[in-house]
C-alpha cells in the first residue's frame, strides 16, 4: 500500500479517535477543533485537510459505529433471525452504542430543535441508522411478519423517535431499559399476527 495514502488513512483515523475522546471527556459543545487536534498529536490544519468541521467528524463517526451495527445485523439475518428478533436487536444494538458514546446526543438535540422545520434538518442526520432499520422493516413486510397497512418510513421513523424520547425522558430509568421497554411496545404494534 502507498506510504502516503497509509499515513493519510492513519491521520483520519488518529482525528476521529481524538474527537471521540474529547466528545466523551468535554461533550460535543465544549470541544474544540484545537482539543481534537492536540489529543491527535496533529496540527489544526491537518484536521481541515479531513473534515470541515466538528460537526462533520461527529457524522463520520457515527457512520462508522453504526456500520459496525450494521455487520451485526447482516451476521443475525444470516442466521435466519425473525424480522422482530432482528428489530429488537439492532434496535438494542443501537440503545447502547448511544448509551456508550452519549455525545452522539446532541444529534437528536439538534434534530428536536429544528423539527419545526424541516428544510434545516440536515440531510445526513443518522443516514445509517434510517438505512438498517428500512432493510429490516422491509424484509419484515415481504415475509408478511410485519403489518403491512403501515408504510416502512412511518415505522422507521418511529423507531427513531424512540431514541429521542429517551434521550431527553425525565424517567427515573436507565436509558436502555426505557429504550427496551419502547421498543417492545412497538414491535408488538408492527407485528403481523
Amino acid at each position: 500500500m502507498n506510504t502516503r495514502f497509509t499515513k493519510k488513512l492513519a491521520n483520519r483515523k488518529a482525528i476521529m479517535n481524538a474527537a471521540i475522546h474529547e466528545f466523551k471527556a468535554n461533550g460535543f459543545a465544549d470541544t474544540a477543533v484545537a482539543d481534537i487536534t492536540k489529543t491527535a498529536g496533529l496540527g489544526v490544519g491537518t484536521f481541515y485537510n479531513y473534515f470541515n468541521s466538528k460537526e462533520e467528524a461527529l457524522m463520520a463517526i457515527v457512520k462508522e459505529l453504526f456500520k459496525q451495527v450494521e455487520e451485526n445485523v447482516k451476521f443475525m439475518a444470516r442466521e435466519n433471525s425473525s424480522t422482530l428478533k432482528l428489530l429488537e436487536f439492532c434496535s438494542m444494538s443501537t440503545a447502547r452504542l448511544i448509551d456508550e458514546n452519549r455525545f452522539i446526543l446532541p444529534m437528536f438535540k439538534s434534530a428536536i430543535e429544528r423539527s419545526d422545520k424541516p428544510e434545516n434538518l440536515p440531510k445526513n442526520l443518522s443516514p445509517e441508522f434510517k438505512k438498517i432499520f428500512e432493510e429490516i422493516i422491509q424484509r419484515g413486510q415481504s415475509l408478511n411478519e410485519i403489518r403491512r397497512d403501515i408504510p416502512i418510513d412511518i415505522i422507521s421513523e418511529m423507531f427513531h423517535s424512540i431514541y429521542q424520547a429517551a434521550a431527553f425522558s425525565k424517567l427515573n430509568m436507565p436509558f436502555q431499559e426505557n429504550i427496551r421497554l419502547k421498543i417492545k411496545i412497538l414491535l408488538d404494534g408492527i407485528k403481523n399476527d
